[in-house]
């Protein structure tokens, strides 16, 4: 018979969102606060632990922490972040609240589709798995493009061969959902019907298909844009976009109080221009650099309407990174990099007299890297904004203002 002895707490969440014991066991889908037993195993729940709204949790990977409250949440993406800086020895002075994003509002997705025994599976992978759970709901997919999920099944049900796989990029646009195809033929006549009437039935803004020579525009009835500090820009096909309208208000609203109201501002890996026109607008002249060419083209056409306040310049941050006079220019330096970070450039920017420096991180990891390289050089981390626009996962954002 089974007594108190036997229940275990939960003591903390792990930085891939399982509950860990006081021993160091790790146990999926719990939270701190909880109990479990482990023979037979149960869960007692604690006063933190929600009941997951979407029948595929914990089995989809697009959530890992549907069985935490809200508040329970953004004290762990608050942690998450404190405890990669403490393990780098760097201090902040001053940690703003979690912006949260709500339910349902990612408005940007890549899916997955096979069809075996002729039956299609769309979906996001299962967890730590490349089997696909195919999607009856999803709590964080915006409802317009979760709503193009059954035809998108109908669609590649009839393009796809049997053990055939297919990549689906969705992409939430102010003018419609810009659809992206990988492995779906675009060469007969039959494949270039089949494509046309799905555009007719449910008007995307644009149908694309990428294959061995690129992409091809199959369907486009509007050009798919957004505005970023009210400056219309047309999304070049899979663009790099905020995955939520929420998470990227709260974003530039932090990078606009960061930079302080600089007047002269580098923004390093600066995309289609998510800070720079917003920076731009808000009065600084803006040096805004890219690796990407297409973003580039897509920026540049946008900046022309600000009558020069931006300069455009592609440039491969890696290889080239600002550094010496062209830093000396700056009042502020702005730099987003991938989840690998900017080591690089972060090495120019901390043998720099630049005033103040703005990270922007999707990854607490290498942020705390990049975050002790500024700090050993003599800038002092003076405040961060955390932001958890992956809702329920365990992707953590943030921007963090640097001084010297």
């Amino acid at each position: 018979m089974n007594d108190a002895s036997d229940w275990v707490p939960i003591v903390r969440l792990a930085p891939r969102g399982d509950g860990v014991t006081a021993d160091g066991r790790f146990v999926p889908a719990t939270v701190p606060g909880d109990r479990v037993r482990f023979d037979p195993f149960a869960v007692d729940p604690g006063p933190d632990h929600a009941t997951p709204p979407c029948r595929h949790f914990p089995d989809c990977g697009g959530c890992q922490l549907q069985h935490v409250t809200d508040a329970a949440y953004v004290r762990w993406v608050t942690a998450r972040i404190m405890a990669a800086l403490d393990a780098a020895r760097v201090a902040v002075a001053v940690i703003e609240p979690v912006a949260l994003s709500p339910p349902r509002s990612r408005r940007r997705a890549a899916l997955r589709a096979v069809k075996r025994g002729g039956r299609l599976t769309l979906g996001f992978n299962a967890d730590a798995s490349h089997r696909i759970v195919d999607l009856a709901e999803c709590w964080v997919l915006t409802p317009a493009l979760f709503a193009l999920v059954a035809p998108l099944r109908g669609l590649l049900g009839a393009a796809l061969r049997d053990g055939d796989g297919a990549g689906v990029t969705l992409t939430g646009s102010e003018t419609g959902i810009d659809v992206l195809l990988a492995n779906v033929a675009a060469q007969t006549l039959a494949d270039l019907e089949r494509l046309n009437e799905f555009a007719v039935l449910h008007d995307p803004a644009r149908l694309s298909v990428e294959g061995p020579d690129g992409v091809e525009t199959i369907a486009e009835a509007r050009a798919p844009t957004v505005r970023f500090g009210g400056v219309r820009v047309v999304l070049p096909p899979a663009a790099f976009l905020q995955p939520t309208l929420e998470g990227e208000v709260a974003l530039v609203a932090a990078v606009l109080a960061a930079t302080g109201g600089a007047t002269r501002v580098a923004d390093l890996f600066a995309g289609l221009g998510t800070f720079a026109l917003p920076l731009a607008t808000a009065g600084a002249r803006v040096l805004a650099a890219e690796g990407a060419l297409n973003a580039v083209t897509a920026l540049s056409d946008a900046a022309r309407t600000l009558g020069g306040r931006v300069a455009v310049e592609h440039r491969d941050l890696f290889r080239r990174p600002l550094a010496g006079a062209e830093l000396a220019r700056f009042d502020a330096v702005v730099f987003d990099p991938p989840r690998a970070g900017a080591v690089a450039q972060v090495a120019e920017l901390a043998r720099s007299a630049v005033p103040v420096v703005v990270a922007v991180s999707c990854n607490p990891n290498t942020f705390a890297r990049d975050a002790a390289m500024l700090v050993e050089a003599g800038y002092r981390l003076e405040r961060l904004w955390p932001v958890a626009q992956f809702r329920w996962s365990i992707h953590v954002e943030l921007v963090a203002r640097f001084v010297r």
